[in-house]
């Protein structure tokens, strides 16, 4: 098994997008506007954040649509619109705000989180069709996908200009052994650096796994980091925390 330590890509930093579904589901518990989602998303963005992502569901149970347009008005770093492309509600609202990426997730109606990519090669004539429609309106396109080859080579025929890894797997083997848990997503993005498509990852990344996985994944432009996230933000606080992972993506 290869291990790609010290040969990222131009040895460019990895981004850090802040995902701050947390930070509304919070707020949504006690009513009013406290804490403020905007406010927050504000000052991840100057304390180092390169990116906000947001990940909006039909209930609305953290992320509201109108939270969207308030975030469009003031995010001054790239924005990442998250969610399920099969829900037109979601279409209309990523189309009507334009942000800088959408990154297209299977999930299914009432799912508490995300929990695997696309079948790239089963939906790829959807998947071109709906990507079309992003990539039309001058939004980069990432689609969800599990560390499996056939997977990024399917995705690469469906127009997308990036994947974003689902790292849910190699997080939970981590601890085990963390070679073999991270080899299936070199070879994916080994896979997708010869395809010409960029690399993105998320989901249960935190500050134990993090280093070690954006040292060995070339080409590797970006993580989504928010559960993990905003829970270190209680004991470390917010501008602490984000430094701290800002450290693990060098």
């Amino acid at each position: 098994m290869r291990i790609f330590t010290a040969t990222k890509l131009d040895f460019k930093m990895t981004r850090l997008s802040v995902n701050i579904n947390k930070i509304a589901t919070l707020r949504n518990s006690r009513g009013g506007n406290n804490p403020d989602l905007i406010q927050v998303a504000k000052d991840c963005e100057r304390f180092g954040a390169q990116g906000i992502t947001v990940h909006p569901r039909p209930d609305e149970r953290h992320i509201r649509y109108n939270d969207v347009f308030e975030l469009k008005k003031i995010v001054t770093t790239e924005f990442n619109i998250e969610g399920n492309c099969q829900e037109q509600k979601f279409i209309d609202l990523v189309l009507a705000n334009k942000p800088e990426q959408v990154t297209l997730v299977p999930d299914v109606l009432g799912q508490i989180t995300s929990n695997h990519g696309w079948d790239t090669i089963k939906h790829a004539d959807y998947l071109k069709g709906m990507i079309a429609v992003f990539k039309n309106a001058g939004i980069r396109v990432s689609i969800f996908v599990d560390p499996i080859p056939g997977m990024v080579e399917g995705a690469a025929k469906t127009g997308t200009d990036r994947i974003e890894l689902y790292t849910e797997a190699y997080a939970s083997h981590y601890s085990q052994d963390r070679e073999q848990a991270i080899a299936p997503y070199i070879q994916a993005a080994i896979t997708a650096n010869d395809l010409g498509i960029g690399i993105n990852a998320g989901h249960d990344l935190d500050l134990h796994n993090l280093k070690f996985f954006t040292e060995n994944i070339p080409g590797l432009l970006e993580v989504s980091i928010g559960h993990a996230l905003i829970t270190d933000a209680l004991y470390y606080g917010l501008e602490n925390t984000i430094q701290m992972y800002l450290r693990q993506c060098k």
